[in-house]
């Protein structure tokens, strides 16, 4: 190899033990620390919790009732408003009464007719009595008679049961509320003709007030029920979701469980009442049910938010207690520990915990998605809680 040649090489080499010496040696730069991720915390407590069950109930009307005329007829009035509370014994519709007027006179007149046969009969009777004490007649004439006045007897009580079935159809022909309730719409106008089989029958009414709800626990629950109500009066709430508000519509009483769990559902039907003053309860309506059990006193609780679900079971974020300086001296930025728990009963808005916190502990409520163990936090004022959880 020449001379010039070995001096390139020489010179490649040296260059490219330069740049694997920079690449080397090159001081690394400094990556920045990620700041502490900003989150809302709550203390553990001790409170009274109420334990209560939840379920979706049917609003049912504490009386329904279809009024169906009880005879034929055309109907000739309507007297009262669609929609409108009546109350019992009001008078809503009229059938004609005329055919009726004129069966009741019919049988007014057939049984004046009997009676006045019944009375010829028994004066007859009267003047055979002293006929025969005389020995002026026979003793069969006298008993004949005697069958006579049995006969009119039973025809003119015959006829009282006929007067008393026309005087009931032309009652009939004005109809009149069973029941005090709300009326629906009505199904048939006057002018119609009418009668017992009349589909639908008239109108329907319905007791609003006080009203019924009707809702399913799972069977689980039933001891938990039996014995909340052996002991006293259950409290049941009705309420309503929209646009994420909650709104009380009306607070009843439990009042019936049904006899069986329904085999398909493994459920069981219970039923409370309510006085529904405010009407806020409609029959045929759904509602959200909250029925409280008992309560749960002196317990440690959490928010409910900040209870977490791990490999190893529940756990929640906790600021630790202790806070290490920087080096400058200042106070560093808290760290978060994961704290395995075991749960008690819980609600909506919180959860009992049998163990693992103590009381006065800080348990991270918002923003927990970001976190592991050991993160830094800023702990944030409540009205500056992260959006995120």
């Amino acid at each position: 190899m020449s001379r010039g040649k070995r001096l390139s090489l020489a010179l490649v080499i040296a260059l490219g033990a330069l740049v694997i010496v920079r690449l080397v040696y090159q001081p690394k730069k400094h990556r920045p620390t990620p700041p502490p991720t900003p989150v809302r915390v709550a203390r553990a407590r001790y409170a009274n919790i109420p334990i209560t069950l939840r379920a979706l109930g049917l609003v049912q009307a504490y009386r329904t009732v279809t009024v169906a005329p009880m005879i034929t007829g055309p109907m000739i009035a309507v007297d009262f408003r669609q929609g409108s509370v009546v109350r019992r014994g009001t008078l809503l519709a009229r059938i004609d009464p005329r055919p009726y007027q004129a069966a009741l006179a019919q049988a007014l007149a057939k049984r004046a007719q009997d009676e006045a046969l019944l009375a010829v009969a028994r004066d007859t009777l009267k003047r055979y009595r002293m006929l025969i004490t005389h020995h002026y007649i026979s003793a069969e004439i006298v008993a004949e008679q005697k069958a006579t006045v049995a006969e009119d007897r039973a025809i003119v009580a015959q006829d009282e049961a006929l007067v008393a079935t026309a005087r009931t159809n032309l009652g009939y022909t004005r109809i009149t509320a069973p029941i005090s309730g709300r009326t629906g719409i009505l199904a048939v106008n006057a002018g119609n003709i009418v009668s017992p089989n009349t589909p639908g029958g008239i109108v329907t009414i319905t007791t609003i007030q006080p009203i019924y709800v009707l809702f399913s626990l799972p069977q689980q629950n039933l001891p938990e029920v039996m014995h909340a109500l052996n002991a006293h009066a259950l409290n049941v709430t009705a309420y309503a979701r929209q646009g994420g508000q909650r709104t009380v519509l009306a607070h009843g009483a439990l009042t019936v469980l049904d006899n069986v769990v329904n085999q398909a559902t493994g459920t069981l039907t219970l039923k409370a009442r309510f006085k529904n003053p405010s009407l806020a309860l409609w029959p045929g309506a759904f509602v959200n049910v909250r029925l409280k059990v008992r309560t749960e006193h002196h317990v440690l609780v959490v928010p409910s938010v900040a209870v977490r679900q791990g490999p190893e079971g529940p756990f929640v974020y906790a600021v630790q207690t202790r806070t290490p300086s920087s080096a400058k001296g200042k106070a560093a930025a808290p760290r978060v520990s994961d704290i395995p728990v075991r749960l008690g009963v819980a609600n909506q808005s919180q959860t009992v915990i049998r163990s693992g916190l103590r009381a006065g502990m800080r348990v991270v409520v918002l923003g927990g998605s970001r976190l592991h163990p050991g993160a830094r936090i800023r702990i944030l004022p409540k009205r500056h809680a992260p959006s995120h959880a």
